[in-house]
């Protein structure tokens, strides 16, 4: 296609995969923060600038984010937990309409905090549909960076 602005087509972006409980909690906090450094409302739209809400920032915005067709700005981002309850806090919050659904992934149980059960079983049901996501988001970049994963250790 042809080239757009040089800031646009010289943008590098940066998907976050959000995993468990963890990383969800964790990952759902940081893009709080995120909109806040960027000037968007908690729907992904730019806020007015006002005294102490910086400007919409368009030189790097979309290493984030991605611009929709309403103008509106979504996070490059996959949750991913076996149990629903964290992610449906999250699509029933006060930021459900940031995210797109289509990359909450979310199954029926948890693995128990057990890493055989998560990696052996329950997980196999969910790799491909992860991979799926991940490769829909990878596609949508025109020169990704790189991946931020949100997880526990332990």
């Amino acid at each position: 296609g042809s080239s757009s602005s040089s800031s646009s087509s010289s943008m590098r972006e940066v998907i976050s995969i959000h995993v468990g409980q963890a990383g969800v909690q964790i990952g759902s906090t940081c893009w709080e923060l995120y909109l806040m450094e960027h000037g968007l409302g908690k729907d992904g739209t730019p806020l007015p600038p006002t005294e102490g809400v910086p400007s919409l920032d368009d030189s790097n915005i979309t290493s984030l984010f991605s611009e929709s067709s309403r103008g509106n700005y979504v996070p490059r981002s996959l949750f991913v937990d076996f149990e629903p309850a964290v992610v449906d806090t999250i699509k029933q919050g006060e930021f459900k309409d940031l995210y797109n659904p289509e990359f909450m992934i979310t199954g029926k149980e948890d693995s128990a905090d057990n890493f055989a059960r998560g990696y052996f079983s329950i997980g196999r049901q969910h790799i491909e549909q992860v991979l799926h996501k991940y490769s829909r988001l990878a596609e949508n970049c025109d020169s990704m960076q790189g991946l931020l994963l949100f997880r526990s250790f332990g």
